[in-house]
C-alpha cells in the first residue's frame, strides 16, 4: 500500500460573506483569489508541482454535511480507490460515492468526531 495521505489538499470553511473574506485575504495577506478562493502551488520532495486550495464557502452550504462543523479539510492521497477499500475494512464511515473529474478523484469520510473529510487523488497538471 502506498502512503495514505501525502499532504493537505485544501482548507474549506464557512463564512457569512465568501466574497468579502476573499477580498480581505487578498488585500491584507496577499492571497491571489479567484471565484473558488486561492490555490497555493508548491513542490513535493520529488520536485513535482502540487497545489493546496483555500476556499471560503457561504455559511449555508450543504457541502460539509453530514458534519455540523463550519470547516472541512481536504487531504491529498496517492491511490484513492485502494485507500477506500482499506478504510471500509477498518470500519470508517464513507459518505457518498467516489467522484472522478479531469483534475482528480474525490471521496468523503467521517472521522471519529463526525467531521467530514474530503480525500483527493489529484491530477495537478490539470490546473497548469
Amino acid at each position: 500500500m502506498k502512503k495514505r495521505v501525502t499532504g493537505i489538499g485544501g482548507l474549506f470553511f464557512k463564512t457569512k460573506d465568501a466574497k468579502a473574506s476573499k477580498d480581505w485575504y487578498r488585500k491584507h495577506l496577499g492571497f491571489n483569489t479567484d471565484d473558488y478562493g486561492c490555490t497555493f502551488w508548491w513542490k513535493d520532495k520529488e520536485g513535482n508541482d502540487c497545489s493546496t486550495q483555500w476556499s471560503p464557502f457561504k455559511d449555508d452550504t450543504d457541502y460539509f454535511k453530514p458534519s455540523e462543523k463550519p470547516f472541512m479539510f481536504n487531504y491529498r492521497v496517492e491511490d484513492l480507490e485502494a485507500l477506500l477499500k482499506i478504510l471500509k475494512e477498518e470500519g470508517v464511515t464513507i459518505v457518498g460515492d467516489m467522484q472522478t473529474y479531469d483534475y482528480g478523484k474525490f471521496a468523503w469520510v467521517l472521522d471519529n468526531e463526525n467531521n467530514k473529510i474530503e480525500l483527493w487523488e489529484p491530477i495537478d497538471s490539470a490546473f497548469q
